[in-house]
């Protein structure tokens, strides 16, 4: 069996393809893909939420093994977490972590099985190719809580390629959000030039806005 790695999951067709690549590379991706690439955006990604004020509680969408909540609680951050994601076996993962109030497999682009009613939405790495696309923003904006602030990386492969630019001036001219602010960062490090020099400088726009 060949080792997932960036290649293959920035082109996957598929709710399928999408389980079994994250089945194959749970247990090695904190420890390999993460470490080796110097993975950075998570950080971003929490360090953008807390400096605009968010509070929790804290849906944490495409949890994945847990690191946008790891490094929420690395800077200080003690309110409830929740995570949702598509893949159980890496929410396997983020659970060994105990960092998270409550984990659910989900799929974010229809009507979410959460009755809570969140402060914050954060997202690192989940709206990026053979990913997520911007349809997903509506279930999300179903379970914030008025004036939610949502801190989510956005890959700049699908930045204008899958629409979100436009997405989020249209949820903006329809009222359904505000404050939008974009920060541009890399997503890796320099590290990633030596295990692949062909993503190694990609960007991500980390957009932050309120639920209206």
């Amino acid at each position: 069996m060949t080792e997932p790695d960036l290649t293959s999951a920035l082109a996957l067709r598929g709710t399928d393809e999408t389980l079994r690549l994250y089945r194959d590379w749970a247990a090695s991706y904190d420890s390999g893909f993460v470490a080796g690439m110097g993975y950075r955006l998570p950080a971003h990604v929490a360090g953008a939420f807390l400096a605009a004020g968010g509070v929790g509680p804290v849906l944490d969408v495409g949890a994945g093994t847990g690191l946008l909540a790891a490094s929420l609680r690395e800077m200080g951050f003690s309110a409830p977490i929740d995570g949702i994601d598509l893949s159980p076996d890496m929410l396997a993962f983020a659970a060994q972590k105990g960092i998270y109030r409550d984990l659910a497999e989900a799929d974010i682009t229809k009507p979410l099985p959460l009755t809570p009613r969140y402060n914050g939405i954060v997202s690192s790495g989940t709206f990026t190719a053979g990913h997520v696309g911007p349809q997903a923003f509506g279930p999300l904006l179903s379970v914030a809580a008025p004036d939610a602030l949502f801190a989510v990386s956005i890959n700049e492969r699908v930045w204008t390629a899958d629409g979100f630019d436009t997405a989020l001036q249209d949820l903006t001219d329809k009222g359904l959000i505000h404050s939008l602010h974009l920060i541009e960062v890399a997503v890796y490090t320099d590290a990633a030039l030596a295990l692949d020099p062909a993503h190694a400088k990609d960007h991500a726009m980390v957009a932050l806005f309120r639920a209206s």
